[in-house]
């Protein structure tokens, strides 16, 4: 009797132990249990060791088989990178020189090296490529930095390249048609169509048979971007003006031109004055989504990937992540906005395609071009997993504000809720120098908001609008009816034209009189050197008579400083002298032991506010740092070292670099 009361106890015990357990899994917000990978898991391709698949171009063949250029000069094809089993790899092709493209026509492989479009066959049947046809050469220079993308087929058959710019301390079009997008014909001859190109990794041709290309942020290019582009097309830089005088280019600008715009105002306010600078149709803000934008690929699955039909997914290489886009027309010419999308990927993303199960295979490179993720290659495939994210879908420009549209039904009460939103304008320099600060960063008051009957859209009637300004839009605390909360909080509409029509019809409940969002107002950002201004000395102090030890730090390419390593003494008077030599904007910070991490993270999301902050935070963990410098600027700090000895470190808090750009400061008794 005793073991049959034990029994039923122990039996009742457990039962209210799951229905506790139950309920609290029904109470517990799913906001707090969402993450990326629930709804796109990232699956790896196993590479032999034996293989350097330093991606540089991928085509999916209609057998199942997955092409793979690498920049070593050397075509691989997989089987079974679908399947849960082993891939199978063999070399098809070697011999060629950084191959940065790679597609797939009627039978053959079409790559892009480094001075020419090449066609690659397999006549024999044997599986190794036994024909190389050179269809169109390229002149180059010597300069690494001329590198050569694609081809891209139109709907017509012809084939798109874009050749890169060289560098020689700023980027410039030393080979003949650098900087230019160009359609290559069936007999190989080449039209150059548009320039102003500096780095355009990462192009493609949509569905409607429009041209887009990323750029990466450099000379003439504050952030990262997405263009449209078009015959006669100037989209920004320089370097590929060399050769507007060419009797086949559709443009007749020189670099002489520019000099009344090259000043530093908003590009949409210097396209007033150069007709032929085609504005970007969505920026990429720079840190705040990426750092180096690479391929662009439409969603034509259809809504097998997901409820982004018809959006287009946008890779970073230097942020190892893939974003996604939305365009629309206005006044005939293409806007949208860019959002989050995923994460975590193993490497540099350079290579997007669809593979033929709908999933998104992705190629990474990252040797000489530092990424947050770690390997040196990666190949891998993200899939959806079928279940509806919570994110806002797509913004739409109104003619007095913008419209937000949901994946899924918003709690009603958060969705009219003032608090729940949060918009800021801003825009970049254009200019000759390296990228630019975020410049005109104002708050946009919210004056009404109007839902939409079915709880997936909401209009946010704003105080004003600003053409040619990016729209950063952040909301608060929305959520489903059942507590899903919002996968990603923000995004960015790239406002180049305001609509024209009818203004948005306003009830009295829905007008804002007070807007008490997260944000009421953005004010400069106070100085990040501490209430006392000793973080960032830059002039010897009067008491010193000397500096006790002399510090000189440079950069190499790669996100790398020159030198990782220094020891000086405790409570000695030091001298740095710090010289960003590299291409891109770096600066050094000098934080307690073991704080690199914590203190880079920080700068990460300081938002809006980082770049005039140097990207330091304010952190008590924060030491000593110089400002944030251009490339080709230099600047020296004086500062007392620590009486404590440790092993101090010094890291470059600039977003994207702190994982991998620092060294020590060992300080000694």
């Amino acid at each position: 009797m005793k073991m049959r009361f034990f029994l039923i106890r122990t039996f009742c015990i457990g039962l209210i132990t799951i229905l506790v357990q139950v309920i609290a899994c029904a109470q517990t917000p799913a906001s707090s249990l969402q993450s990326e990978k629930d709804y796109y898991t990232i699956k790896t391709i196993s590479i032999p060791e034996e293989v350097k698949l330093e991606v540089g171009g991928i085509a999916v063949l209609p057998d199942g088989r997955i092409a793979v250029a690498t920049r070593r000069g050397e075509v691989w094809m997989i089987q079974n990178a679908y399947g849960n089993g082993v891939a199978h790899f063999s070399r098809f092709a070697s011999g060629m020189h950084e191959v940065l493209g790679l597609a797939y026509k009627d039978g053959a492989l079409y790559c892009t090296q480094r001075g020419e479009l090449t066609k690659i066959e397999d006549r024999d049947g044997d599986g190794k490529a036994d024909a190389y046809t050179p269809i169109s050469l390229f002149e180059l220079s010597g300069n690494y930095h001329e590198y050569a993308y694609g081809p891209v087929f139109n709907k017509q058959g012809e084939m798109y390249v874009t050749l890169n710019v060289a560098w020689v301390g700023y980027g410039d079009g030393l080979g003949k048609w650098h900087g230019w997008l160009m359609k290559i014909k069936d007999d190989g001859s080449q039209e150059p169509i548009a320039t102003g190109l500096r780095s355009p990794a990462g192009f493609t041709v949509n569905s409607n048979n429009d041209v887009f290309y990323a750029e990466n942020q450099g000379d003439w290019v504050g952030s990262g971007r997405v263009t449209h582009l078009e015959k006669g097309d100037f989209a920004g830089n320089a370097g590929g003006l060399n050769w507007t005088q060419e009797p086949e280019s559709p443009l007749r600008l020189t670099k002489n031109d520019l000099k009344i715009v090259d000043n530093g105002q908003p590009m949409h306010e210097a396209a007033k004055k150069i007709k032929e600078l085609k504005l970007p149709a969505v920026w990429f803000p720079h840190t705040l989504m990426g750092i180096s934008t690479s391929d662009i690929l439409e969603d034509e699955t259809k809504g097998a990937f997901g409820p982004f039909a018809g959006h287009y997914f946008v890779a970073d290489q230097g942020h190892s992540k893939i974003m996604r886009m939305t365009l629309e027309k206005v006044k005939g010419e293409y806007q949208g906005a860019c959002y989050p999308f995923r994460e975590g990927f193993a490497s540099g993303l350079l290579r997007l395609r669809w593979g033929l199960d709908n999933s998104l295979i992705a190629g990474m490179t990252s040797r000489g071009w530092a990424s947050t993720g770690k390997e040196d290659y990666a190949l891998q495939r993200l899939i959806w997993n079928g279940e509806t994210p919570f994110e806002m879908k797509e913004i739409h420009a109104l003619p007095d504000g913008l419209e937000i549209e949901f994946t899924l039904p918003v709690d009603p009460a958060k969705l009219k809720n003032p608090k729940s939103y949060t918009v800021n304008s801003f825009t970049y320099m254009y200019h000759h120098h390296y990228g630019s600060p975020i410049i005109q960063n104002r708050n946009r008051s919210i004056v009404a908001i109007v839902p939409s009957e079915d709880h997936t859209k909401v209009k946010l009637v704003l105080d004003s609008l600003i053409e040619g300004h990016i729209h950063e839009v952040r909301v608060n605390n929305l959520s489903t009816g059942n507590g899903k909360g919002l996968l990603h909080d923000f995004a960015y509409y790239t406002m180049n034209a305001i609509p024209e029509g009818d203004k948005t019809a306003v009830k009295e409940d829905q007008k804002v009189k007070t807007h008490s969002g997260m944000h009421t107002s953005v004010k400069p950002a106070a100085p990040a050197t501490g209430k006392s201004g000793t973080k960032r000395v830059t002039v010897m102090p009067t008491s010193w008579k000397q500096p006790d030890k002399i510090l000189n730090l440079g950069t190499k390419p790669g996100l790398k400083y020159d030198i990782t390593r220094f020891e000086v003494k405790a409570g000695s008077k030091v001298r740095l002298n710090f010289n960003n030599n590299d291409d891109m904007t770096h600066n050094v910070v000098i934080t307690i032991p073991n704080a690199a991490d914590e203190v880079g993270d920080l700068a990460l999301k300081l938002g809006l506010k980082g770049s005039e902050m140097n990207y330091v935070p304010l952190s008590s963990k924060v030491l000593f740092h110089t400002a944030l410098l251009e490339p080709g600027t230099s600047e020296t700090i004086y500062f007392i070292a620590p009486s404590q000895p440790g092993e101090y470190m010094f890291v470059c808090t600039f977003p994207g670099h702190a994982s991998v750009m620092r060294g020590i400061i060992k300080v000694v008794p």
